[in-house]
């Protein structure tokens, strides 16, 4: 445990200055923790960058910007040494503040605002080295009214933390809780080359009333029924290829503390859209790969809650759609610029 929280302590610095985020205290920290040629692997459209200013011009300064009393707010972070023998951090919460300019051509909306992200680090020599992280960016788009996509068949709710609320004191031995996760997931890649949905074995790893907290464009699912309806059939219609781990250039770090399991893949699943129905998108014969980061809590050898984070936007643009272009086409009419919120004083 004492290896595990000292990997912890490397993004300490980072964790405290972003609570509340200024300019000088963020850059800082950023500095402090990432090694100068780290490799920095953000979702689309950040791409892959190098270096901490790189970073902070790219992603940090404009939701800085958009949101200048932005905070965040952690709600699961675990560490410890993959079975290949490097150390990753796996971390999970949501970015919060007053969206009041522009982010990315989102408008504004005057309001409180939530974007989830999954970071994960990978450290080395007391820095970090290589960060693989996905901001739910879609989630800001459909809280501005602004979604251009077809709509999510799940349900739409700010993330919340883990049930115990124990996601930032997990510690202990994690392997049941990974055998378990392991399992589950080689189970569910059975069907349907191997047979029927009986073969994926739900009943035996899911809680009966597990929470599947999945990404802006998907929603969250309750229960082995909602996931079923709100994600597993749409997706498995498209997409029944699918692919994970270990494939070729498919590759996934583990890390486990307790109860709690993490995944990160860069990408960890290989797939043909040859189907119709996921995301509403037509079968188009293209082969796609997906980046998904993932966390589970396991509650008396059962599955209770799955926080899942999907580069969907690659997605699309791995098959020729360019969300950001609908975004703006969407929102011609709209006023983009910047809202000044007076003081409220009573009348």
């Amino acid at each position: 445990m004492e290896a595990t929280r000292a990997i912890k302590d490397t993004i300490a610095p980072l964790r405290a200055a972003m609570s509340e985020v200024t300019e000088t205290a963020a850059r800082a920290a950023l500095e402090a923790v990432i090694a100068p040629d780290a490799l920095l692997r953000l979702g689309h459209p950040f791409g892959d960058l190098t270096g901490t200013d790189p970073l902070w011009q790219a992603a940090y300064a404009p939701l800085l910007a958009a949101m200048p009393d932005l905070e965040r707010r952690d709600m699961i972070v675990l560490a410890g040494t993959t079975p290949e023998g490097q150390d990753w951090i796996g971390a999970m919460g949501n970015y919060m503040g007053t969206f009041t300019a522009p982010f990315l051509d989102i408008p504004p909306t005057g309001h409180l605002a939530h974007m989830r992200y999954h970071e994960f680090f990978r450290v080395e020599g007391g820095n970090v080295v290589e960060m693989q992280a996905l901001w739910d960016v879609p989630e800001l788009m459909m809280q501005a009214n602004a979604w251009p996509m077809a709509p999510q068949l799940g349900a739409a709710l700010c993330t919340p933390a883990p049930m115990p609320q124990d996601g930032l004191t997990a510690e202990g031995d994690g392997a049941a809780a990974l055998d378990l996760v392991i399992d589950m997931l080689t189970d569910l890649c059975r069907h349907p080359a191997e047979g029927g949905p009986e073969v994926m074995n739900l009943d035996r790893y899911w809680h009966p009333r597990f929470n599947w907290y999945g990404p802006a464009g998907i929603g969250a699912a309750r229960g082995i029924a909602g996931f079923r309806h709100w994600h597993q059939i749409p997706f498995l219609r498209g997409m029944p290829d699918r692919k994970l781990d270990a494939m070729g250039d498919l590759m996934s770090h583990w890390v486990a503390e307790g109860d709690y399991v993490c995944e990160t893949g860069w990408p960890n699943m290989r797939l043909t859209l040859s189907g119709d129905g996921w995301l509403g998108l037509p079968p188009v014969g293209r082969e796609v790969t997906l980046r998904s980061l993932d966390f589970w809590r396991v509650e008396n050898g059962l599955i209770r809650e799955n926080w899942v984070l999907v580069d969907l936007l690659d997605a699309y643009r791995q098959i020729g759609i360019d969300v950001f272009a609908r975004l703006r086409e969407f929102n011609k009419a709209r006023n983009l610029g910047r809202i000044e919120i007076p003081p409220g004083v009573p009348a």
